[in-house]
């Protein structure tokens, strides 16, 4: 159960098991056991780790019309998709671009830029800040810490974790760790260590 205002680090020592984690939660993947519910005025909105397949397909696409094909009826005016793009830095011709030759960290704010499309109240961020310079960074840390709805996330960077996140959620072998307090106090915490270490062993 979320609560209003909470923003979950996930974390765990197995990176599959966060992806499948977040993957079952958009719906890509059928969970082996267990059932979730979205709240009724849920709309969430996935950023995966791996993005390949969404940048498959008609290389020749320019951003414009990569992103429009993720618009509603009635949203694919080029001003209003440029809008979108706008917000994470794509400005002039740089719209123009093909898709086919975007780098590691522009193909991220396409997806970014995708995401926003959808009006979310709901993100689910596996590694983020994977591809993205120090400028993007900090700039998206400080959007979600203002971000005034839920997420679940996680992240190789361990600032990103601790100055976002107020709930840890870690996935073990044996189970799941739910705290409700700061990432930095989840590390150091005694007790929390040696309930961990429990249960990886």
């Amino acid at each position: 159960s979320i609560n209003r205002g909470e923003k979950i680090a996930l974390y765990s020592r197995e990176a599959l098991a966060r992806t499948a984690f977040f993957q079952i939660l958009a719906g890509e993947l059928e969970p082996d056991e267990g059932t979730f519910a979205w709240g009724v005025t849920i709309t969430p909105a996935y950023l995966p780790n791996d993005n390949t397949a969404y940048f498959q397909g008609d290389n020749d696409q320019n951003l414009v019309d990569w992103l429009r094909q993720y618009s509603r009826e009635g949203e694919k005016d080029e001003q209003f998709i440029r809008g979108f793009l706008g917000r994470m830095l794509f400005s002039g011709e740089e719209v123009l671009k093909k898709s086919s030759v975007l780098s590691g960290g522009e193909k991220v704010r396409c997806m970014l830029s995708r995401m926003m499309l959808k009006n979310p109240n709901f993100l689910l961020l596996d590694e983020p800040t994977n591809h993205l310079d120090l400028e993007s960074i900090i700039a998206f840390n400080n959007s979600l810490m203002e971000y005034p709805s839920n997420l679940i996330f996680t992240s190789h960077d361990q600032q990103f974790m601790q100055t976002v996140s107020n709930r840890i959620i870690e996935i073990t072998p044996k189970g799941a760790l739910d705290k409700l307090m700061s990432f930095d106090e989840y590390l150091m915490n005694k007790d929390i260590k040696a309930q961990r270490e429990a249960m990886y062993n």
